[in-house]
């Protein structure tokens, strides 16, 4: 089968023929169709889990994929052959990955059959980004009228977060280039703060831009401060001065590890450092959502299986890539 290997830790991705996987006990055989990329993806080929869990070479990249079950292993329940499915698999031993024409995977993991309205190009953009995004609104319990700032909302989680909150009645402010405020938008902004540009008019005949930190525009327009942090892109420091934004008994929550718990928890702010447990449960309300039009799969690339290569680890991303397989 067609795939793309790496050779070692932090190899360079290439094309290459690898044997067909078959399913063994209580496992699926799916031939994909698309394979979402996410930045999880260039992080194990650089070797952040070596140690942690064992890994196989030539190692096949990809967490997220979609297609249809084409063989299945003795014991496995509530899936049959030709079921149209979805999942995210980071299954040890790591290297088997979705960026390849077949993937073997659990019954029991998060797996889900999709419906009808969904197809495998949107499917597969949104186990990793969209349960990350689930799981931020419920550990920050996000409900209606809140001020909830969303730092890093261009992208693939943010692009979800921003629509989830929006739907939980938020009043949602969301990070983003200037060139993508409508669609930050209508994902459901109720503000867009362009990395703290805006406009200073003193005269009918003036206007200058005056450029300002995320935390210093937000103050402009909201002094009394905001309910919720979700800062998905800020190192340390720049979390710190932009939690300072959030009232006492609010929440803040970072994806990268930056958030100072102990801090927080001074502030009287719960929150911290998250990482995604969602399953197949959660992506089957997703799936839901995105089935019934209430959840937009924000998509902005569908290059071919071949071109992963310029893909994986590019920075800047508006959305989703997904590979087409």
């Amino acid at each position: 089968m067609r795939a793309i290997v790496v050779r070692e830790f932090g190899g360079k991705p290439e094309a290459a023929e690898m044997p067909v996987p078959a399913p063994g006990p209580g496992q699926v055989q799916i031939q994909l169709e698309a394979a979402g990329v996410n930045p999880v993806d260039q992080r194990i080929i650089d070797g952040f889990l070596d140690g942690v869990v064992p890994h196989d070479f030539p190692m096949i990249p990809g967490v997220d994929g979609a297609g249809t079950i084409s063989g299945i292993g003795v014991g496995v329940e509530g899936f049959g052959i030709g079921d149209r499915v979805v999942g995210k698999f980071l299954v040890p031993p790591l290297g088997h990955g979705t960026f390849a024409e077949y993937i073997v995977v659990p019954c029991d993991g998060t797996l889900a059959k999709l419906p009808d309205e969904v197809t495998a190009i949107r499917a597969a953009a949104l186990p990793t980004a969209g349960l990350t995004a689930l799981d931020l609104l419920r550990a920050a319990e996000v409900s209606k009228e809140q001020r909830v700032l969303v730092i890093g909302a261009s992208g693939g989680v943010g692009s979800y977060l921003v629509q989830l909150a929006a739907l939980a009645g938020a009043h949602v402010l969301a990070t983003a280039r200037p060139d993508d405020t409508d669609r930050m938008i209508r994902l459901g902004a109720s503000e867009v703060v362009n990395y703290g540009r805006i406009t200073v008019t003193d005269s009918p005949t003036h206007a200058e831009q005056s450029e300002l930190s995320i935390a210093d525009a937000v103050r402009t327009t909201h002094p009394g401060g905001i309910d919720i942090l979700f800062d998905l892109v800020s190192a340390a420091p720049g979390f710190a001065v932009n939690a300072s934004l959030v009232r006492s008994g609010g929440a803040a929550f970072s994806t990268i590890g930056s958030a100072d718990e102990t801090e927080l928890k001074a502030r009287d702010i719960r929150g911290g450092n998250l990482e995604s447990h969602g399953g197949a449960a959660e992506l089957r309300e997703l799936l839901a959502l995105v089935g019934n039009a209430d959840l937009m799969v924000p998509i902005s690339a569908m290059p071919p299986l071949a071109e992963a290569v310029t893909v994986l680890g590019a920075p800047g991303a508006r959305g989703k890539t997904v590979l087409v397989i």
